[in-house]
């Protein structure tokens, strides 16, 4: 079998079978496809598309190039989700832990920011001692022993993705839905989870920017994913605005831990994050219906029991044990923190999400290189939402920063991110726009 012939029957429209695309995935791994090569069919695809049975075989043979891990020892359904990123989401620090005390196992592995969107491990990162990239032992114990560990990818787990997705980065291919359905599937699937659940983001601060480009990928995850033998719904959110009132790393740490301890809940964030529970409980057979899953995620919460399995993941992985007691103590604090007021009194009535994702960059909260090491302290605070009044006693947000000339810098770019109107100008922008089911 020959990589050109491949490309070549690919590129005039043909369908490859399952043995022609484990062929050159095995390439991928081993590098016996050239860059070049991995290039062309990128590139193919990218134009003549995939069927469904192609994305699941390349789904697969990606999940098989490395480890797949397997939760023989643990009773519990494994179950996980996936958000395509956002800006002031920090679901998965409320889920996880949610999710074991009704019963579940979450290996959650969690992914670094990109772009304006915040990362699931930078957010990590901020607990002192805390343990992102713990040995496979360890792992698997704090699954079996709490329920949850969120956690980075481990150096094994679908190596192909991770060639193919470096190579697509370059030549203008990454937006494909056909090679994106297989990219975050393909780890997914080598994480050996019985049920996921995806948020799929679309708006200002999503990378998909319309509802209908949403949609089309939801629909691919979904059907792929189930094609593949992996029981998975989707949710479509809205992302017009940050999901939590707080950006940043530890900031949206003590946001999370608020959340849990019932002392401050955003309610778009805590609409986002009990559906999606909901849906999990329901793929794993914990519940009988989404519904129910999500009465179970609200008494989860409402008990402390969700809080209980966070402490404990904490201490599990390394962080303090009175984590959740003193967390104002453990987490950075920037030496600048300064209201940031609109120019006019009025009603928030839109807000360019990825401008505000795109200031918490500049101030240090993620990277504009890969190098970059992230500052956790900085980020924005007690966001207004859209419908939000803003006067002189109710600001755009506080601004926590390394320097005042940060601050203001940040402060002019929050401003620009902000409409300001009358209460009538206000559209309705519900959490949850549509549900994808197999």
């Amino acid at each position: 079998m020959l990589p050109q012939e491949l490309i070549r029957k690919k590129r005039d429209g043909g369908t490859l079978d399952a043995e022609e695309i484990a062929f050159f995935v095995k390439g991928l791994a081993d590098g016996s496809v050239t860059e070049g090569q991995v290039s062309a069919l990128a590139m193919a695809v990218f134009f003549k598309g995939l069927t469904v049975a192609e994305r699941v075989a390349l789904t697969l043979a990606m999940r098989d190039s490395g480890d797949v891990m397997d939760w023989m020892e643990v009773e519990a359904p494994i179950l996980d989700k996936h958000s395509t990123g956002g800006v002031g989401d920090n679901v998965s620090l409320m889920l996880a832990p949610a999710l074991a005390a009704c019963g579940a196992a979450v290996p959650m592995i969690s992914g670094r920011g990109l772009g304006h969107t915040g990362g699931t491990l930078d957010k990590f990162d901020s607990i002192p001692g805390y343990q992102t990239q713990p040995d496979n032992l360890l792992f698997k114990k704090v699954v079996r022993d709490i329920g949850c560990a969120v956690i980075g990818q481990t150096g094994n787990l679908a190596p192909a993705d991770k060639r193919f997705y470096a190579i697509r980065d370059v030549t203008a291919t990454v937006e494909s839905i056909d090679l994106i359905t297989a990219s975050i599937l393909s780890k997914k699937l080598a994480a050996g989870l019985q049920g996921l659940v995806l948020d799929v983001k679309w708006g200002s601060g999503a990378f998909m920017a319309s509802l209908e480009e949403a949609r089309a990928l939801a629909e691919s995850l979904v059907l792929v994913a189930n094609g593949a033998g992996l029981k998975t719904t989707a949710l479509l959110t809205d992302m017009n605005e940050p999901l939590a009132s707080a950006a940043g790393n530890a900031v949206e740490m003590q946001n999370a831990v608020d959340f849990l301890k019932g002392t401050a809940v955003d309610n778009r964030l805590w609409d986002v994050t009990v559906a999606q529970g909901g849906e999990l409980l329901a793929s794993g057979g914990i519940a009988p219906t989404a519904e129910a899953g999500a009465e179970m995620m609200r008494e989860a919460f409402d008990s402390g029991e969700a809080a209980e399995k966070f402490a404990q993941m904490i201490h599990a992985l390394g962080g303090p044990v009175d984590f959740m007691e003193k967390c104002e103590v453990y987490l950075a604090k920037a030496p600048v923190q300064a209201p940031v007021y609109a120019e006019m009194e009025g009603v928030v009535t839109a807000v360019d999400a990825r401008a505000v994702g795109v200031a918490v960059v500049a101030l240090g909260g993620g990277r504009r290189a890969a190098a970059d090491v992230i500052d956790p302290s900085v980020g924005l605070t007690d966001l207004a939402g859209i419908g939000n009044t803003v006067d002189a006693d109710a600001p755009l947000a506080i601004v926590h920063a390394r320097s005042e000339q940060e601050a203001e810098t940040a402060a002019v770019a929050v401003r620009n991110a902000y409409t300001i109107g009358a209460a009538m100008d206000v559209a309705d922008n519900p959490s949850i726009v549509g549900r994808i089911a197999p």
